[in-house]
């Protein structure tokens, strides 16, 4: 039974990795569009709306589901 467990919580964290990887290549992609409406390397700060805002709040709550599936897998691996 925890060898299915262990099977399922890393094929859930290979998926989730994916997604991590992919949001945050989004954010370097909508960062990079600024430059072509003037804003190139600016320094200055603006908030994030829209689908910025959303990938965002995604890429934290991937991130953190990403360390919690990680530290089910080390302790379901530990009791097999």
């Amino acid at each position: 039974m925890e060898d299915v467990l262990l099977v399922v919580l890393r094929i859930i964290q290979i998926i989730v990795a994916v997604l991590l990887i992919t949001a945050i290549l989004l954010q370097v992609r909508t960062q990079e569009l600024g430059g072509v409406f003037g804003g190139g390397q600016s320094t200055v700060f603006r908030a994030r709306r829209g689908l910025e805002k959303t990938l965002f709040q995604g890429t934290i709550g991937l991130a953190v589901l990403f360390i919690v599936l990680s530290i089910l897998s080390a302790l379901v691996g530990r009791l097999s």
